[in-house]
């Protein structure tokens, strides 16, 4: 079933967030502290977050990205370049728990209330940074956006077809891991905050967050120094790990030992494949995938693809139909896990961090306004 507005207080009830952010990596920070408990209260320049025009579609002249990235939320407006506005953010840091901000580096200094300014004066803030590469360093204080980060950091490098070129991943990887890193920063640093009594600075950078995607691209040049090729839906070190075609729909294959290459093969009429040397072992199977794959789908194509996933799923062979957006937002199983949120003017992605007994909860629709903690 759908997830609807709920009153439970969350894990993160009493925690106080001063969210400065826009754009993506920072609001979804905000957003999942929001999601379990956290008083969040975001604070947008007198023209708003510059992903409100990021449409269409729009709704009231909203865009709907922003909608995502900012539910749980009460929002005021504040000019941060004028002592009026200054003051009163201070005013609110000295409430608040965490503080999230991804002004490019040296902007908050330029207006004296950086982290490094004000830390002896908030002990006990913890400070999220987003930025694209950190303060220092070649590249330190450089602005980041997710592509072309994807870009430096050899992700496009990897992705898409084989004989083709290199290709942004279809949705904004970086920003959101970056996004995700700074939650786990941010609940670390209140947890030592527990010890020390002090807050500390988190430092949540694109660039680090691209290089620490490079899983298992990154592990095998460690070991053999070979250059990473793209592969397509393909798998570098495991075979079949692949979309192949059946009779009807394409469906991906995630074969990732030996025992589950002989039940797919049983299961599809070819057992005979999985005694051929070429095939027998994984390490085989990935060396011989070229050859592999057209055998594979000659078989495959006597079969439904929806009800062969299934079959295959429940004898222990992973596999799964490649569905577009709507079916995947529809999916019985993505209303059983509580993944659509609705509330009154909002649908949204639910959160994914299922707690026993402080889950998530939906308490505030985007763009509802306030201008202090609760």
């Amino acid at each position: 079933m759908e997830k609807t507005i709920a009153p439970a207080a969350g894990a993160l009830q009493g925690i106080r967030v001063l969210d400065l952010s826009r754009i993506l990596g920072g609001p979804l920070c905000g957003q999942i502290l929001g999601d379990h408990g956290a008083d969040v209260l975001k604070v947008e320049p007198p023209a708003g977050d510059d992903t409100r025009a990021w449409g269409p579609p729009f709704q009231d002249g909203v865009a709907s990205y922003y909608h995502g990235l900012n539910r749980n939320k009460r929002i005021q407006f504040l000019d941060l370049a004028s002592t009026e506005g200054r003051e009163k953010v201070l005013a609110l840091m000295a409430q608040a728990d965490v503080l999230i901000e991804n002004f490019k580096i040296g902007t908050m200094e330029k207006w004296g209330i950086g982290y490094e300014q004000l830390r002896e004066r908030f002990p006990s803030l913890v400070w999220c940074r987003v930025s694209g590469f950190g303060a220092d360093g070649p590249l330190g204080a450089w602005p980041g956006y997710d592509a072309a980060i994807q870009a430096m950091t050899g992700l496009m490098s990897v992705n898409g077809e084989r004989d083709g070129g290199p290709l942004r991943v279809g949705l904004p990887v970086v920003d959101m891991v970056t996004g995700m890193n700074a939650v786990i920063g941010v609940m670390l640093a209140l947890h030592e905050r527990q010890r020390s009594g002090q807050g500390q600075l988190v430092d949540a950078a694109l660039y680090d967050s691209g290089i620490s995607l490079l899983h298992p691209h990154a592990a095998n040049w460690f070991m053999d120094g070979r250059q990473p090729q793209r592969s397509g839906n393909a798998h570098p070190n495991i075979a079949p790990y692949d979309v192949l075609q059946t009779g009807s729909i394409p469906v991906f294959f995630a074969v990732g030992n030996d025992r589950q290459f002989r039940l797919l093969c049983e299961h599809i009429g070819c057992a005979a494949l999985a005694q051929d040397e070429r095939f027998a072992t994984a390490g085989q199977r990935s060396i011989h995938r070229d050859a592999l794959k057209p055998l594979l789908e000659e078989a495959l194509a006597a079969f439904e693809g929806d009800a062969l996933a299934t079959e295959l799923m429940g004898i222990g062979v992973p596999a799964a139909p490649v569905q577009p957006v709507d079916a995947a937002l529809e999916h019985p199983h993505t209303l059983h896990r509580q993944l659509r949120v609705r509330m009154p003017g909002y649908q949204g992605v639910g959160a994914p961090v299922k707690l026993s007994r402080t889950p998530a909860t939906y308490r505030h629709a985007p763009l509802t306004p306030g201008d202090s903690f609760e």
